[in-house]
């Protein structure tokens, strides 16, 4: 099953399991973004912005120093509450011995602290880099980063009973933009997918095929 047929039967679930005033909340977000005019990310052509990171151990990850070594598939994602974004990253995990045949490496970031960021790469058994980026700087670098609306935080603390700013252990509710960059070596941005909807991702096989041309 492709990636986003995946994302497809969990949107099905969403939209069973959860209330209506929590679906008229998310759906409008992803419309407001849509409609926005704003151009999230990088661009493809672009040069990446580098950046250090610790990763869930706390071992400082730097993008310059990952790209010596080949491609980097990097990848910016909401959280380990986020349903949709574990079925990506078990998608991802499935293709990372063919990243890494071609010689490139995956990188996953996300705003949540570095304590939920190991608890998820144990749970989800992500043999990968997932990196935490709690102030948003990151994301920020790459034009994926957004405040959340005020009605968003309101239907998350009561439907969800989740504090992103607590989550996060940051004073902000802020998150990422999904989205996913294929790097050269060169540091130049090759691919670059971003998306309001994140109930939509990149597909695997779109990240093998562009890695191959490279």
């Amino acid at each position: 099953m492709l990636l986003n047929q995946s994302l497809d039967e969990a949107k099905k679930q969403f939209e069973v399991k959860t209330t209506e005033d929590f679906q008229e909340g998310i759906f409008r977000l992803i419309q407001e973004q849509q409609q926005s005019g704003i151009v999230y990310g990088l661009q493809e052509g672009q040069q990446a912005a580098d950046f250090t990171l610790n990763n869930s151990t706390g071992h400082p990850i730097n993008l310059s120093e990952q790209l010596s070594r080949g491609p980097v598939v990097l990848t910016f994602y909401r959280g380990g509450w986020c349903p949709f974004c574990n079925i990506q990253l078990r998608a991802y995990q499935s293709i990372l011995p063919d990243i890494q045949a071609v010689g490139g490496q995956l990188i996953a970031i996300s705003p949540q602290s570095p304590d939920h960021t190991l608890s998820q790469q144990e749970k989800e058994d992500l043999s990968f880099e997932v990196l935490s980026d709690t102030n948003g700087l990151v994301a920020s670098l790459y034009k994926v980063l957004f405040e959340v609306p005020l009605y968003v935080q309101e239907v998350m603390t009561k439907r969800l009973s989740l504090s992103l700013a607590e989550y996060n252990a940051t004073d902000r509710w802020i998150l990422p933009v999904p989205s996913t960059f294929i790097i050269d070596q060169s540091g130049v941005i090759r691919l670059a997918y971003v998306n309001p909807d994140f109930m939509k991702r990149l597909e695997p096989q779109e990240i093998l095929d562009q890695l191959k041309r490279m």
